[in-house]
C-alpha cells in the first residue's frame, strides 16, 4: 500500500466520521452536551479531511489534472472557511474584532478568488452548475469584506448567527464531496448524470431551507417580557410604604 492509498483511505475513512458526527450534531439540542461534544468532533474530522485533501489535489495537478485539482482547491477554501468561522464564533463570541481578524479577511479574499475562478471554469466548460456553486465564493468572500470594513456586528447575537451558517456551509461542502466521490465509490450503480446535479444542487437547495428554518428558530429576537398588572390596592400600599 502506497502513500497516496493510505492517505485516500485516510481522507475517506475520517471524511465518513464527520459526515456521522455532522447529523448527531445536528439533530442534538443546540448547545447541549451532544451537540458540543459532536460538534468539536466534526470540526476536528474536518481539519484532518481538509489536511488529507492538500496532498490529494496536489498529486492532481502535478498529473496534469488541472481543472478537477483547481475546483478541489476551492472545496479545500470553501469548507475550511466554515470550519473556521463556525469554530471562531463560538470562540470569539465577546470579541467580534479578533473574529474578523487576520485569518478571517484572507479567506473572504480566497473565497471570492475562488469563486472567481471556478465561474470562469464553468464558462470554459460551459457547465452551468460550477458557474452557480462559483457563486457560493463569490457571495461568501462579499460578505466576509463587508463585515471586515463595517467592523461592528449586526446583532447581539451575531456569533449564534456565523456558527449556524458556518456549519450549513460546512454541510453543502460535506455533501457535495460525498455525493460526488464517496457515493460513486460505494455504490457505483448510482453514477450517473442525475446523481451528479442532485450532488450539486440537493444540499444548496437544503442547506438554503434549514438556513431560514434555523434563523427564526435561534435568531429572532427574544419578545420583551410584559410587567406584571398591579392591582390599585398594591399600588397604594407601595406609594404608602415608600412615603
Amino acid at each position: 500500500m502506497n502513500t497516496y492509498t493510505l492517505v485516500f483511505a485516510l481522507h475517506v475513512g475520517i471524511g465518513a466520521l464527520a459526515l456521522g458526527s455532522f447529523w448527531t450534531a445536528g439533530f442534538a439540542r443546540k448547545g447541549g452536551r451532544v451537540h458540543v461534544f459532536a460538534g468539536r468532533i466534526y470540526l476536528l474530522a474536518m481539519a484532518v479531511v481538509l489536511g488529507s485533501a492538500v496532498p490529494l489535489t496536489i498529486r492532481l495537478l502535478l498529473r496534469g489534472v488541472g481543472d478537477p485539482a483547481w475546483f478541489l482547491l476551492f472545496l479545500v477554501v470553501l469548507t475550511g472557511t466554515g470550519v473556521w468561522n463556525s469554530w471562531r464564533a463560538v470562540r470569539d463570541k465577546r470579541d467580534y474584532a479578533r473574529f474578523i481578524g487576520p485569518v478571517y479577511r484572507v479567506l473572504a479574499v480566497l473565497n471570492l478568488l475562488g469563486g472567481a475562478a471556478v465561474f470562469l471554469l464553468g464558462m470554459r466548460h460551459g457547465l452551468p452548475i460550477l458557474m452557480v456553486f462559483s457563486l457560493l465564493g463569490v457571495f461568501a468572500g462579499t460578505a466576509m469584506l463587508r463585515k471586515v470594513r463595517t467592523g461592528k456586528p449586526d446583532s447581539p447575537r451575531w456569533w449564534i448567527g456565523e456558527h449556524m451558517a458556518s456549519m450549513i456551509a460546512n454541510g453543502i461542502a460535506t455533501h457535495v464531496a460525498f455525493l460526488l466521490v464517496g457515493l460513486p465509490k460505494l455504490l457505483p450503480m448510482l453514477a450517473g448524470p442525475t446523481l451528479q446535479h442532485i450532488a450539486w444542487l440537493g444540499p444548496v437547495v437544503v442547506a438554503g431551507a434549514a438556513r431560514v428554518v434555523l434563523g427564526r428558530k435561534y435568531l429572532r429576537a427574544p419578545a420583551p417580557r410584559k410587567a406584571a398588572a398591579v392591582s390599585p390596592a398594591a399600588s397604594a400600599a407601595g406609594r404608602s410604604e415608600v412615603a
